[in-house]
């Protein structure tokens, strides 16, 4: 339903943003180390070898190899929210913290960082727009999965009379449950949970629980 489009370098600049300024970067997603590293590149600024990453996940924290060497005592990570981090950001409260995110960020690792105090600046690095799914209109699916509000704004934007009937809704996070419910729609699988962190797993566990 949509698409990432990075922010050039020259509207970047615009923001006032001094890279150098920060010795620690959180990652809410493998988007955000991408366009991190990428910003990073096109404005020729070589990223300190001291720099700290504090990742949502561990498959997050993982994914940094692709651009830096994996250390342990500079990588950290937490099970799927900021709030799981929390130990671990106790301990580096003195970092001055660089958040890369879309112009729709997260507002719950935002909110959770305001609350707590820490010295972090956002950093619109990428766009979340609507794809054209025009060529779909007359393909229908048992299960149609969300993973941010912007997506169920695509949707409606392609197909403006979509009607749910007997198609499954799944979604990811907080913030995409809440946009469901406000389209009207029946959220019928709600991700994370204690028992399905995943979106796969929700799926999974809602299709065995559906064909008993």
């Amino acid at each position: 339903f949509i698409h990432v489009e990075g922010v050039p370098a020259k509207d970047f600049r615009k923001e006032k943003i001094n890279l150098a300024d920060f010795s620690a970067v959180i990652f809410t997603s493998r988007n955000s180390a991408d366009h991190f590293f990428r910003i990073c590149e096109e404005m020729r600024f070589d990223v300190p070898v001291e720099m700290k990453y504090f990742c949502l996940s561990e498959t997050i924290a993982l994914y940094l190899q692709k651009y830096i060497q994996y250390r342990k005592r500079k990588i950290f990570f937490g099970k799927q929210t900021a709030s799981d981090l929390a130990e671990v950001l106790k301990k580096h409260a003195a970092e001055k913290f660089l958040y890369p995110c879309s112009d729709v960020a997260a507002e719950e690792t935002q909110k959770f960082l305001l609350e707590n105090g820490y010295n972090f600046t956002p950093a619109v690095l990428f766009r979340t727009v609507c794809s054209d799914l025009s060529d779909l209109a007359e393909v229908f699916y048992d299960v149609i999965a969300f993973f941010s509000p912007s997506s169920i704004q695509s949707l409606y934007k392609n197909f403006p009379d979509f009607k749910q009937n007997n198609t499954r809704i799944a979604a990811f996070g907080a913030t995409t449950h809440k946009a469901v419910l406000e389209a009207g729609l029946i959220l019928d699988i709600p991700a994370p949970s204690p028992i399905a962190p995943s979106m796969t797993m929700a799926i999974e566990q809602y299709c065995k629980q559906v064909n008993k």
